[in-house]
């Protein structure tokens, strides 16, 4: 027995370790998959560039808030034309004009956010060249200096409201991006467990095959001498048949589930894999109210709440206003002059004012604006409700992640206990059929009890790993150093 047990350990260790001399063997523990999950894997590349792209759609909206300078000119403006005259005794007659113009305005604006408004500056410089049949005449038009408002009065102000919306948002994609990156740990340990459990039912299969290839020698001894029936011959020759079935199945899910590892973590695919014990090396114990304070203060969920909030009283003040008593105030106040060369167009500038104050004041728009009001009180009102209801529905969904984290400690040391019972009774029930005590039936019972306890206790340690890293997704609190998630944002956008 126990060499049959030294050729089996040997065979797999050929067969896991060294399938080829050239092969280069790369041991790798959860932490490790966990960690390449997030540097690797295509995920956590998308996450990646999702923050990069929110990031700069951000610092648009702050430069967008910033002067922006700008240059526009005409160079040049040739029109040659017959265009209308009115004469003296007013009536209209056609001439025909030819000139070459040329302009360049330099300009600052400045959105004012607090307002809604905007300042602006600027100067520049005109030039028209008039051709006529034994003549040119140039004539230019200087602005040295204008300054001027715009400002709406009473009207809805977007930039009020994304100077409070826009930072949330970043906020929020910097936390979204920290809850998937959690979760590509999830896909990672899914990975980790499935081939782990792959490669346990290819040994299981393995060890069946050994196990029924002996126990049908042992019987074909048996049934010559009489002490059997041909129906345990029989069901033996078949199970040992199924088991080379299973294990021609085994071996072809655990290569598929080699190369999707390999696959997903980027790893070369002539590099041999050793998974390490993934079994915790503490156990604690998290209270659930805890756990429910650092959600709330953490989570992307919460600052989403916080933004449709924002979002929907946005839209009831653009509706209060944008059909309303509206005003704009627009003034300009600036030098310029007019002169037949360059120089004197920069001399003794004349001041030039320009005030404009434009009203709109709806008389009668037969309910329209009430009905805007209106659906957009009731937008709210609902936004209301359905936060409120979220609310209480994400702190239901912690409590009840605290408590499977929790009772996963109890399920795994009770899925360790019912694989240790379940070898030891195998190995009993083993030995009994050699003295014939028992039945072919009774061994096969006993051997998928074996089979499905291994199986179980594999699957216990994944169910553990899998909670307790969607509790750190909701919660972006580490429960084993006690303390937050941080990363590191100038790294990742600078990369």
């Amino acid at each position: 027995m126990f060499k049959m047990i030294r050729i089996l350990l040997l065979f797999s260790a050929f067969f896991f370790i060294n399938r080829s001399l050239k092969a280069q063997l790369q041991s790798y523990s959860l932490d490790q998959v966990i960690t390449l999950s997030q540097q690797n894997s295509p995920d956590a590349l998308v996450a990646k560039y999702a923050l990069i792209s929110d990031y700069w759609s951000y610092r648009t909206f702050k430069r967008g808030l910033l002067p922006q300078i700008n240059f526009n000119g005409t160079l040049p403006n040739f029109n040659r034309s017959f265009t209308g005259y009115i004469n003296s005794d007013g009536s209209q007659s056609y001439v025909n004009q030819q000139f070459i113009s040329f302009s360049g305005n330099l300009e600052m604006t400045k959105t004012l956010g607090f307002t809604g408004g905007s300042l602006f500056l600027s100067s520049g410089l005109q030039r028209v060249d008039n051709i006529y049949d034994s003549l040119t005449t140039k004539n230019y038009l200087s602005t040295p200096i204008s300054f001027g408002i715009s400002q709406p009065l009473f009207n809805y102000n977007p930039y009020k409201w994304s100077k409070q919306i826009e930072p949330i948002k970043y906020q929020e994609s910097q936390r979204v991006y920290v809850e998937t990156v959690e979760q590509v740990a999830i896909t990672g340990i899914n990975y980790f467990f499935g081939l782990m459990k792959s490669q346990l039912e290819l040994q299981i299969n393995q060890i069946n095959v050994l196990n029924y290839d002996t126990l049908l020698q042992m019987a074909k001894g048996r049934y010559q001498l009489g002490k059997i029936e041909e129906n345990d011959l029989l069901q033996l020759e078949l199970n040992y048949l199924q088991s080379k079935s299973s294990l021609e199945m085994a071996q072809l899910n655990y290569e598929n589930a080699v190369f999707r590892f390999k696959s997903f973590l980027r790893i070369s695919q002539d590099a041999q894999i050793v998974l390490q014990n993934p079994q915790p090396l503490a156990y604690i114990i998290v209270d659930k109210e805890i756990a429910l304070q650092y959600a709330l203060k953490n989570s992307a969920q919460t600052l989403q709440f916080e933004t449709q909030l924002l979002q929907a009283n946005a839209n009831l003040d653009k509706a209060s206003k944008e059909n309303g008593f509206n005003a704009n105030l627009y003034a300009v106040f600036g030098l310029t002059q007019n002169a037949p060369n360059y120089q004197q167009a920069y001399n003794d500038p004349s001041d030039q004012q320009n005030v404009n104050l434009g009203i709109q004041v709806p008389l009668y728009d037969w309910g329209l604006r009430k009905g805007q009001l209106q659906v957009a009180q009731s937008n709210l009102e609902i936004v209301k409700s359905n936060v409120e209801q979220a609310r209480i529905d994400f702190a239901q969904k912690v409590y009840l992640q605290v408590a499977k984290f929790n009772m996963q400690q109890n399920q795994l040391f009770i899925a360790a206990k019912s694989d240790t019972i379940a070898q030891k009774s195998y190995e009993i029930t083993k030995q009994r059929y050699y003295l014939g005590k028992i039945t072919v039936t009774d061994l096969n019972i006993a051997q998928e009890s074996n089979d499905r306890a291994r199986l179980a206790y594999l699957s216990a340690l994944q169910t553990y790993w899998e909670a307790y890293f969607q509790l750190r997704k909701n919660t972006l609190f580490d429960f084993e150093k006690n303390a937050p998630i941080e990363v590191d944002f100038n790294t990742i956008l600078n990369q």
